[in-house]
């Protein structure tokens, strides 16, 4: 099995031949934590989670090193402490800011499918790396003081630009370069920057002051994954200036020929067809997508979003619609409906920790640079054999879903349609936004904000269930007492009976229902609601 990448380095599709079969190691740019990331950050976390089941495929669990930073150091972030903690001291009102949007940022990736990383390093942890490297680029000419900076002297590094295809005598005044006096160049960039009294900052040979952005990555890399290691991700638009300042900054304070041998690019972002931006009002979080009515007026499953970024090959442009997402939806939907009539769930290898063995096709694919939309189209082919009957073509999509990140064994129900609620016709508005909320975070896998939600129910006088398959029943404590569980049991049952097409049996339950007082309604997604008779 070759895998073979796409190189912005070489501009070249390659073969994939690690430093270290026994040690594959891969640093991907993370989040600046000032606020919540948006659908177009989740791009890189998604596609590189992929590479990542790949190559731990490819050469073992335990022989690929995955870093992610988080930076918490940065202007935006104080910025946005002194707009939203103005009463605190400075480093109270960052690690505030830092602390709520990290966590909802791991919150939201782990909602996407994603694996954890093996090391998420954040800059404050990593300050004496940088100063130790600025250092040793100031001995060695390629870095100098100046009016109170220390910068990086482009000049001095023959072949800066490589990455980004830019001369060096591009960067030139009136090129989209900052003219300031004090640099030799105008393409020279920070590495360390002094801080005011009323900013954060760490003591150094050249006071008080804060790292430059770009030395941050140059200084993690190298402390978990060496001076030269395997792939360096990101997105498209980190390939300059960001990329091309990691490789000069780490190349001239290690002397190597490369920083990283592959270097990963994914494209851009759109949503309905224009760029993001708040100011068009198009602008959407994961955390919107996930948990409020923000984007065509529905919450979106983790699943959905995730099909939806892989569906485009990860090099390629995406525009993010209300139309594509319905689709994914019902496409995930229907597989689930089929993986759970197949009974093939006890086959998830999530009972036993591991990543599953995708199907053999799918997997050719993702060798070929990550050729995710021929995966997903493999995918569909595997559903329809699996539609058709064929329980080794349901396993075998199982946990091909499994492996690509699109599904979890233990929790088909949230993609089978048994999600519409079922208990009393009459609830408050209040308790139909809990019952929504606790839906999404049973689908999210998050325990903490399912007793949250649940306890708040039981504020209301209504206690709500959540089944295996992942459906809602709920019980106002003022209805007229009847066996609720028998008749959640039967409904179930006789949605697994229409969906087999066994009408005789969902014909004998509806009657054995209709003799208990409930009245049921089938809908036309293939849900059913029930309800007491009055």
């Amino acid at each position: 099995m070759t895998l073979r990448l796409y190189n912005t380095l070489t501009r070249q599709k390659e073969e994939f031949k690690p430093l270290d079969p026994a040690n594959v190691r891969m640093y991907v740019c993370g989040p600046t934590v000032y606020d919540f990331a948006h659908i177009g950050n989740a791009r890189p976390v998604i596609v590189f989670d992929v590479l990542y089941r790949l190559l731990r495929h490819l050469y073992g669990e335990n022989h690929v090193t995955y870093v992610r930073n988080i930076t918490d150091v940065d202007d935006k972030i104080n910025a946005r402490a002194l707009r939203d903690f103005p009463n605190l001291p400075l480093n109270d009102a960052i690690a505030k800011v830092t602390e709520k949007t990290a966590n909802q940022f791991q919150a939201d990736v782990k909602a996407l499918g994603c694996l954890e990383p093996t090391v998420q390093p954040r800059a404050t942890d990593n300050i004496d790396g940088m100063k130790e490297m600025i250092s040793t680029l100031i001995k060695n000419g390629h870095a100098y003081e100046a009016a109170g900076e220390v910068l990086f002297n482009v000049a001095a590094m023959r072949d800066y630009g490589k990455l980004s295809g830019r001369k060096l005598e591009d960067q030139q005044a009136g090129a989209r370069v900052a003219v300031e006096a004090h640099k030799k160049n105008p393409g020279d960039f920070v590495l360390w920057k002094l801080s005011s009294a009323d900013e954060p900052g760490w003591d150094s040979p050249w006071g008080r002051g804060r790292p430059g952005w770009h030395i941050e990555c140059s200084a993690m890399s190298s402390r978990y994954l060496g001076e030269v290691f395997d792939i360096h991700g990101g997105g498209l638009d980190l390939i300059f200036p960001h990329h091309e300042n990691e490789i000069a900054q780490s190349r001239c304070c290690f002397g190597t020929d490369v920083m990283a041998k592959v270097w990963m690019h994914n494209g851009f972002l759109q949503v309905e067809g224009k760029k993001m931006s708040k100011s068009d009002g198009n602008f959407v979080t994961i955390n919107e997508l996930l948990g409020t009515e923000s984007f065509g007026g529905q919450r979106w499953s983790g699943y959905v979003l995730r099909m939806a970024m892989l569906a485009t090959h990860y090099t390629q442009p995406i525009d993010w619609t209300i139309r594509s997402l319905e689709q994914f939806a019902s496409e995930l939907t229907s597989i689930g409906k089929t993986l759970s009539v197949a009974s093939v769930g006890s086959h998830s290898t999530f009972y036993s920790g591991i990543l599953p063995t995708p199907n053999t096709k799918v997997l050719e694919m993702l060798l070929d640079d990550l050729n995710t939309p021929g995966a997903i189209a493999e995918v569909r082919n595997l559903h329809n054999s699996a539609r058709d009957g064929n329980v080794a073509a349901s396993v075998d999509l199982l946990h091909t879903c499994e492996f690509l990140g699109l599904l979890r064994g233990d929790r088909l129900g949230a993609l089978y349609p048994f999600h519409v609620r079922t208990g009393p016709k009459m609830a408050s508005t209040a308790v139909n936004r809990l019952l929504d909320r606790l839906q999404v975070s049973f689908l999210n896998s998050d325990q903490v904000e399912v007793e949250s939600v649940t306890k708040q129910l039981l504020d209301h006088g209504t206690i709500a269930t959540i089944l295996p398959t992942g459906s809602v029943t709920y019980e106002v404590h003022d209805e007229k007492g009847f066996d609720r569980s028998k008749v959640v049991r039967l409904i179930e049952d006789r949605l697994v009976a229409r969906h087999a097409k066994n009408w005789k049996e969902s014909d004998r339950i509806r009657d054995e229902l209709d003799a208990m007082g409930i009245a049921i309604k089938d809908h036309k997604d293939g849900t059913t609601s029930w309800e007491v008779k009055r």
